[in-house]
């Protein structure tokens, strides 16, 4: 069997044929709960090849096929060996002019059941047509594309943040720690920087820290400090120093700025600092920004909440644990968890650089939060699982120690995004279920059309 897939998108074949063919695209397009990473993109949808790293050391190999390129109107793409001589695949991307912008069609010719294939061409459609809408928004106030130079492009915001920005047709320089291979990179050195490093930027963000993920020890709490407090600083003063073209200095941050329990104090960016190891982290990480701010260039501190991913963080730990129908709430299942679906993290940060009205710190967070009870609900009836067994405070005490316990685990903050309701900000997934249904592929409907045929 095979799928045909279409939905109609809200912009013009043109730009939908250009963001298919711009660096990020297929990034943009994996779905997270597939255990798939992308190794290499394609040159070119025309004729060039991307791989797939798939588990137990397995490569997907597709090859776009010249005969199948006809921009804007199509292109296509069929697997190669070694899989492509076990399975048959070939996947025909079609746009064609439709009331209100294009009709997206995928057409699937392979043997693999729909059913297999619906869950990832609903989030592919989703993620195109929420990419584009986005994009569209970005160019009322910001017309011309960017020159981004990005720290931590390899973690699970930061690559994902990349191909946001350059399927928006923006240019993502990569701040590496290692030579440079590519025009694509430039070598960061901290403590030595390069005093060229940003010549020709426009927009610096900066996200790059040692995980907070463990225990607190002594060592690790060094760790996290020195990650993120000596290196903003170091970029902070080179943004000050560099040519007037640089235009935003944006850091990651964190709503443990807030303390680890505020009990039902509702947070916005004018909420006093907490206590504790992490608010002491994140307010010296903010004040770091100061030479760059001081000198006039626009900065934003943007407080992440608890994101949302199937590829890391909070949800990767628990979604197998709710999968087998084990889990439950953390601690009493009061604590207000301050959560975003992590594409909304991304159009926070692609807002931070584009958007001369925003500054100051911004507190990425949905605007609807939830209790931990509530969250182990709600996870639940999105997998079809029981979220009946609680787990309590010594577990998360056991792992992290009674420090990290309490400042991640089992924190409560109930962080309201002030700055981002008063700039009439729309998120794709204001609500909890949406954005576990949508980054779980466990949507209950179809994002578009479909039609299955018989191979």
């Amino acid at each position: 069997m095979g799928l045909t897939y279409s939905s109609v998108v809200c912009a013009e074949p043109d730009e939908v044929f250009a963001w298919h063919s711009r660096p990020g695209a297929i990034t943009r397009l994996m779905p997270p709960w597939q255990p798939v990473r992308v190794a290499r993109e394609a040159a070119s949808v025309r004729d060039g090849v991307a791989v797939l790293a798939l588990p137990a050391g397995l490569r997907w190999v597709a090859g776009h096929d010249p005969d199948g390129y006809d921009p804007p109107r199509q292109f296509a793409d069929v697997l190669r060996p070694p899989l492509g001589a076990a399975l048959r695949w070939r996947h025909t991307h079609q746009f064609a002019p439709a009331p209100g912008g294009t009709m997206v069609i995928d057409v699937v010719d392979t043997p693999i059941p729909a059913r297999a294939l619906r869950p990832m061409f609903g989030y592919r459609h989703r993620q195109l047509a929420a990419d584009l809408a986005v994009h569209a928004r970005v160019r009322e106030v910001c017309p011309e594309p960017l020159t981004v130079a990005l720290t931590g492009s390899s973690g699970v915001v930061g690559s994902a943040l990349a191909a946001l920005l350059s399927t928006g047709g923006h240019r993502v320089i990569r701040l590496v720690r290692h030579p440079a291979g590519n025009d694509g990179e430039r070598e960061w050195r901290p403590d030595d920087p390069d005093p060229g490093l940003l010549n020709d930027v426009d927009a610096v963000i900066h996200l790059a820290g040692a995980s907070i993920g463990g225990r607190f020890t002594p060592e690790r709490k060094r760790a996290i400090l020195s990650s993120r407090i000596g290196p903003t600083r170091a970029l902070a003063t080179l943004a000050a120093r560099s040519p007037g073209r640089l235009r935003a200095f944006v850091t990651a941050s964190a709503v443990g700025f807030y303390g680890a329990d505020r009990g039902d104090e509702i947070l916005t960016e004018a909420s006093d600092r907490g206590d504790g190891f992490l608010a002491d982290v994140a307010a010296a990480w903010e004040d770091a920004a100061e030479p760059a701010a001081a000198a006039g260039i626009r900065t934003v501190q943007v407080r992440t909440g608890i994101v949302q991913t199937p590829r890391g963080g909070m949800l990767r730990l628990l979604y197998p644990v709710f999968e087998t129908g084990l889990g439950g709430p953390l601690g009493d299942g009061t604590e207000w968890l301050p959560w975003i679906e992590i594409d909304d993290l991304l159009d926070i940060y692609l807002r931070a650089v584009t958007d001369p009205a925003l500054s100051g710190p911004v507190n990425a967070v949905a605007p609807e939060p939830e209790p931990q009870a509530g969250y182990a609900r709600t996870l639940g009836r999105v997998l079809g699982r029981p979220a009946l067994i609680p787990v309590p405070a010594a577990g998360p005490q056991l792992l992290l120690g009674a420090e990290g316990a309490r400042e991640l685990a089992l924190a409560s903050q109930l962080v309201r995004p002030g700055v981002l309701a008063a700039a009439g900000h729309s998120f794709r997934y204001p609500s909890l279920e949406g954005a576990l249904r949508h980054v779980l592929g466990r949507t209950a409907a179809v994002a578009g059309r479909e039609v299955v045929h018989s191979s």
